[in-house]
């Protein structure tokens, strides 16, 4: 699907509002709204981005709370960056569902070789992308803030290599670490070049802060991002102590391994239940059909990892996880 309306029906209210960012639009790198702040000091480049998709206000409302607090690195570099503008510039809190892009998803560009196909069709999103790549390929620690379809816990999701499930475990908010390889569409920016490579120090870690708008997904990702910036060192081990004396405690961890992504092959998926997430399903239960194609769980237990609402071929119907000791 390149159209950036859904037409999706709106189950959830909107309770938040998306913060004014065209202050940030000059940004200090030579790229509009990223901006990066120089220690002087030794230390990793250390980069968060926000709304990679454009109706995910969560992630544009923790960069400006850190950009309204003036937050600096002790070490190396911090960089803060607004991805898809044009996508978020466009939200409407009447048809919310329908920003998440501008013509393609832009977290399905990351593969080896997509940004320089030359017959590939250049849309919005491939231009800000190739702008981007330069900045990106700098980054050595990256935390890229999202949020979810369904009003589901808060997630950590995390790279195939065992790096990234150590990224996610040391942040510490959200509780739950889920490690995946991805989707069958195309390559996210967590995963682009060294950040996948086992054999690199990059590392990068992917947060699911809640439902796109709930009041709730702001504060988490506030919580994510002080964790991430915690732990690489770049701020105080107390930075943002305030705030979080009123949150709840670091949660117990959970962590969990997507053995499979379902990718929708017809245009007739349909679940056989109304799947929220983090479902629990012994092995065999009918978790929907493809076509004529049941689809089943298969392995016990299988946990449902963000059940999709935007059911089209080649898309993720649904992850197929199952739980690890911590």
């Amino acid at each position: 699907m390149t159209s950036s309306a859904t037409g999706l029906p709106n189950p959830y209210a909107v309770e938040l509002t998306p913060p004014d960012i065209s202050a940030y639009a000059a940004g200090n790198t030579g790229v509009p709204y990223v901006w990066t702040f120089d220690s002087g000091a030794a230390g990793p480049h250390v980069a968060i981005t926000a709304i990679v998709h454009g109706n995910e206000p969560c992630g544009a409302i923790a960069l400006d709370w850190l950009m309204q607090m003036g937050v600096r690195p002790l070490q190396g570099r911090l960089s803060l960056g607004f991805v898809n503008v044009a996508a978020y510039e466009a939200f409407d809190p009447e048809v919310p569902d329908a920003t998440r892009w501008v013509e393609e998803d832009f977290n399905r560009l990351w593969g080896e070789g997509v940004l320089d196909d030359p017959d590939r069709r250049v849309t919005p999103e491939v231009e800000r992308a190739r702008a981007l790549r330069p900045w990106l390929s700098t980054v050595d620690l990256l935390l890229d803030i999202h949020s979810m379809q369904h009003k589901t816990d808060p997630l950590i999701i995390a790279g195939p290599a065992a790096k990234g499930r150590a990224l996610g475990g040391a942040i510490g908010w959200p509780g739950i670490v889920v490690t995946d390889k991805g989707h069958a569409e195309g390559q996210r920016m967590r995963d682009f070049a060294e950040f996948a490579d086992p054999a690199s120090a990059r590392n990068a870690a992917l947060v699911e802060c809640g439902q796109h708008w709930e009041a709730e997904a702001a504060e988490v990702a506030r919580d994510c991002v002080t964790g991430f910036l915690r732990t690489t060192g770049v701020v105080p081990a107390d930075f943002a102590e305030d705030r979080m004396a009123t949150r709840p405690p670091r949660p117990a961890q959970r962590f969990y391994e997507v053995m499979g992504p379902v990718t929708i092959e017809t245009g007739d998926f349909r679940f056989a239940q109304d799947w929220r997430g983090f479902e629990h399903l012994p092995k065999g239960t009918l978790i929907g059909h493809d076509g004529d194609r049941a689809i089943v769980a298969p392995h016990d237990p299988t946990v449902l990892i963000m059940p999709s609402r935007r059911l089209w071929p080649g898309k993720t119907a649904v992850r197929l996880a199952r739980p690890l000791e911590a």
